[in-house]
């Protein structure tokens, strides 16, 4: 079972517009891209709390202490699955781990704080949870070391050039 992409059509003619063919033709593209931007992002987090570069954990120039529940074990999910993401390097999987690590932070840490994401400080776990789940059921895109290593087993959307 994969991802697949289909043109939609114009409702009465059945012919693809023009603007439907350029993003069709380019959404395996624009799916890497998507797929790496949050891959950097979501390392950078990880690096941050496990060596303290970036600002550090919380923003206090620190690392978390070695082993401390949840935090240390969220950080090395956060850059282990965020590199192997950008990479494009067993991207279902890392995905899979990624998105589930970030549910969890969302709900034991900020869903009890109130019942909005911009009002109890989880956007940024909501919103990686979400983009880790589209990662994990459209697949890598065009440029992925899954694609070079393994071509289009992954099911991912093929580009068309």
């Amino acid at each position: 079972m994969s991802a697949q992409l289909h043109p939609p059509t114009t409702p009465h003619t059945g012919t693809i517009t023009p603007i439907t063919s350029l993003t069709t033709r380019y959404a395996p593209h624009a799916l890497a891209l998507f797929r790496i931007v949050v891959g950097l992002l979501f390392a950078c987090h990880g690096a941050a709390s496990l060596f303290g570069v970036l600002g550090g954990a919380m923003g206090n120039g620190s690392a978390l202490p070695a082993g401390s529940w949840p935090g240390w074990y969220a950080a090395v999910i956060q850059l282990a699955g965020g590199l192997l993401v950008l990479l494009g390097l067993g991207t279902r999987a890392a995905a899979f781990v990624s998105s589930g690590s970030m549910a969890y932070a969302y709900f034991s840490v900020h869903q009890g704080n109130a019942l909005w994401p911009i009002q109890n400080g989880g956007e940024p776990s909501a919103i990686y949870c979400w983009a880790f789940l589209l990662i994990l059921f459209l697949g890598p895109g065009a440029w992925s070391l899954d694609r070079l290593f393994f071509g289009s087993r992954d099911g991912a959307p093929q580009a068309t050039d």
